[in-house]
């Protein structure tokens, strides 16, 4: 008898556990190989068409790997019935003038020089574009460097009358949302190409090239806790960035060891190498690329802000956007796999990023990761959105990502826009005079400064 009650509850097991999301479906990563070699031949996707659940598989070859697995159905982060993407034209508009005339001026003599220890380092960089048309040798390398060096914006804000939020999603349906006020920005005025930028917001940590810092506003339990992170231009001598986080229990910032760049950004889907709106947060140094090939790949480019309320902008459960944010363009992009060289990679998380890089701008709109034993993990979109900047002019405006965890069934949704007003983030000449402080929002000594 008791041999039969194991039986029925290992049996009901097997048929309810999959339906809650802890199925055991484990994808291999030649998958993915095969991926790369079926869509080398793409075919048309004319201008007009609609991909539904009926006729995605026409298709597929547009759709990056891990937008196949949605489509596919074999996790619990799956595509909904009434999914639709309508696609549209490819609009190229992303890049500021000075961008395209710093990338013009200085890409020509932009070297790669590859240490005895297997470190690289980027020789002559100045701004823009580093490879607008990256060759061999290194390929795959100079297309990473281009990511690492997207086109835009030079200050990024996000304040509390336009924070950004973050939804955070688990497998049975619980969402919670948190506020974020966030300050990102070059801070060495050698890689300033935009316009306009004070002079007073620049070269405040001497020694980096780009600072983030970004505080919790709610929920109230978790409010003041925040991060800095410092990205040198020296990457040899720092081939981690610097990393702080203000613990507010504590009154104090403590300083994260290298290998916490794995580790959950304020308890989010997104580790520290992922959180950038151009899908890579790494470093040059230590990381390289193989060049996969060029497809041209869906992704909303030109969204309009319905995604800054969740979940009623969303296709639920899966949190997908709906036919109301725009059209989906199949933009050129580089497909490249990014890892860390031999000698850094023992204990890192990932074995490898797959980064659809938008041949434009060079920011990662998808991004594939796989974990150490090269199993499929996580899916993260960044729909880097491109329009109207006051006093600027057309060029890239904001970021919508999801992150989802296809093995643990969570899934975090970010949008820089308003909550609930759909409010664009400060950029560039638009952010207030406050934010320009930067040694309060980008040097370890600011952080001191939350909460008095």
């Amino acid at each position: 008898m008791k041999g039969w009650v194991r039986f029925l509850a290992a049996a009901l097991a097997l048929m309810v556990l999959p339906s809650l999301g802890w199925s055991q479906v484990s994808t291999d990563r030649s998958e993915f190989d095969q991926w790369v070699k079926d869509s080398a031949n793409q075919g048309q996707l004319p201008i007009g068409t609609k991909i539904t659940m009926a006729n995605w598989q026409q298709y597929k070859n547009f759709l990056p790997f891990g937008m196949v697995k949605l489509f596919q159905g074999q996790y619990y982060w799956k595509m909904p019935q009434d999914v639709e993407m309508d696609v549209g034209p490819v609009v190229n508009d992303f890049l500021l003038k000075s961008w395209v005339e710093r990338t013009e001026k200085y890409a020509g003599q932009v070297s790669v020089e590859v240490l005895p220890n297997g470190h690289y380092v980027l020789h002559n960089y100045h701004g823009g574009t580093p490879f607008p048309h990256p060759t061999d040798p290194y390929k795959g390398w100079k297309a990473m460097a281009n990511v690492y060096w997207p086109a835009g914006p030079q200050l990024y804000v996000n304040a509390p009358e336009n924070y950004g939020s973050v939804w955070s999603v688990d497998r049975f349906g619980n969402i919670n949302q948190s506020t974020f006020d966030v300050v990102y920005r070059v801070s060495y005025s050698d890689y300033v190409s935009d316009p306009g930028i004070p002079p007073e917001s620049l070269d405040y940590a001497p020694g980096t090239w780009y600072t983030e810092w970004g505080m919790q506003e709610s929920p109230e339990q978790a409010r003041y806790t925040a991060s800095l992170s410092l990205y040198f231009i020296d990457q040899e001598a720092h081939p981690y960035p610097d990393t702080f986080v203000f613990v507010p229990a504590l009154r104090r910032s403590l300083r994260l060891a290298s290998t916490a760049r794995c580790s959950p950004v304020f308890g989010f889907d997104w580790a520290y190498d992922d959180a950038k709106g151009n899908g890579f947060n790494g470093t040059t140094s230590i990381f390289t690329a193989d060049y996969l090939g060029d497809r041209n790949i869906l992704t909303l480019a030109h969204f309009n802000q319905d995604g800054a309320i969740f979940p009623d902008g969303y296709l639920m459960p899966l949190g997908f956007p709906k036919p109301s944010w725009g059209k989906w363009e199949a933009r050129p992009m580089a497909v490249i796999d990014v890892h860390r060289i031999p000698s850094e990679s023992s204990g890192y998380c990932y074995s490898a990023r797959i980064i659809y890089a938008d041949k434009e701008h060079w920011g990662g709109d998808w991004v594939d990761l796989f974990d150490a034993n090269r199993k499929f993990w996580k899916s993260i979109s960044y729909y880097n959105g491109a329009g109207d900047v006051p006093n600027m002019g057309h060029m890239w405006k904001g970021v919508a990502s999801m992150a989802m965890d296809f093995q643990n069934s969570h899934e975090t949704v970010w949008c820089g826009f308003g909550n609930p007003w759909k409010r664009n983030p400060y950029i560039d000449v638009n952010v207030p005079k406050e934010f320009l402080n930067g040694a309060k929002y980008g040097s370890p000594g600011g952080l001191q400064m939350i909460m008095r």
